[in-house]
């Protein structure tokens, strides 16, 4: 058995790491297999030698987090575990580097993750963005919250947010209402987005005064669209044409942020997504930035993580399998009189 020290300058700290009913550190405990004791400012560690080294890594990470005034999460705890696990620990001062904006209740928002950080400043650095990859990773939330951010700085004079709606013929066709109240359910998110930003009663001010505009992707065509910041939400279900129009339209002083999961394509078999085109032909464009993301950034509950990892070794097997009929039906050789090998 070996044991390891660390020490914590504020008893506050440790308050935070330990979390409601120790729930921290039992993970930690668990994933480890190390016991985890508190002295006053002092914790101790022990445990199989390489364990309780791994375990005082993790804590001295989320230690740093609490330093900076960052709340401790089982979210969190589970996150500095696979840095740690990926040996990338040394990359956690990179996260969260500042605050993108305020909600209107005072709630900061930042970047929760490494893929989240590298996101973010991608908007920041760039005219366009491309943020692709799983549900829960905070693709549009961070999109709409940079957005915000811009227009409270006056670096732009408008937010407009769009989506395409797969949907448009009859099934749309049933709901109640003009167009705008039938694809409203599929911009729920957007508002949704916006609401927390801004509050339903500032929102309405800026949609009534043009600053704020949510439409589907068909109401951008034919239109320039200058000093704003625009959003495409769900653009994996573009065709190509659809996309070439977003991007040719933008214009001086703009800024647009692209999100998609190329995983969750609801065009027509068939159909090439122009996203997935998009991030192929863009690749090497200057002023255009693609993040990807992985089950790593999901800040959703660590159980969505487990979906998505589980999806993809699904995902994986399916293309092995696909992949190795293939190649036998590439070594079947046909003899002269037609038959088979």
């Amino acid at each position: 058995m070996t044991e390891q020290i660390v020490n914590v300058d504020r008893i506050e700290q440790i308050i935070d790491l330990f979390g409601s009913f120790d729930e921290n550190i039992r993970i930690l405990e668990s994933e480890y297999d190390v016991r985890i004791v508190n002295r006053d400012t002092e914790l101790k560690i022990t445990g199989e030698a390489e364990n309780v080294l791994y375990a005082k890594q993790a804590v001295e990470s989320l230690l740093s987090l609490t330093a900076r005034g960052e709340p401790i999460t089982s979210q969190n705890v589970h996150y500095i575990i696979s840095l740690v696990r990926d040996g990338r620990q040394d990359q956690i001062a990179a996260m969260g580097k500042g605050v993108i904006c305020v909600t209107v209740r005072g709630k900061q928002v930042k970047a929760k993750t490494l893929g989240q950080q590298v996101y973010v400043d991608s908007i920041k650095n760039n005219i366009i963005t491309v943020g692709v990859g799983p549900a829960g990773t905070g693709k549009t939330y961070l999109a709409v919250a940079c957005a915000v951010a811009a227009f409270r700085e006056k670096l732009v004079n408008r937010i407009i947010l769009t989506r395409p709606a797969v949907e448009a013929g009859e099934k749309l066709g049933f709901l109640p209402g003009d167009l705008q109240n039938k694809v409203d359910p599929y911009l729920r998110p957007l508002y949704d987005a916006l609401f927390d930003m801004f509050g339903p009663e500032a929102y309405h001010r800026y949609l009534e005064k043009g600053n704020i505009e949510v439409a589907p992707l068909a109401y951008m065509r034919g239109r320039t669209l200058d000093d704003a910041f625009i959003i495409l939400d769900e653009a994996q279900n573009t065709t190509p044409e659809q996309m070439k129009m977003f991007l040719t339209r933008i214009g001086f002083g703009s800024k647009a942020v692209i999100t998609g999961d190329i995983t969750q394509i609801d065009l027509p078999d068939g159909k090439t997504s122009g996203l997935k085109e998009a991030m192929a032909v863009l690749r090497n464009v200057e002023g255009i930035a693609q993040c990807t993301f992985d089950h790593h950034d999901v800040v959703r509950h660590e159980l969505v993580a487990r979906i998505i990892q589980a999806y993809e070794k699904h995902d994986r097997e399916k293309q092995r399998q696909a992949d190795k009929k293939r190649e036998k039906k590439s070594f079947r050789v046909k003899r002269p009189d037609g038959g088979g090998k």
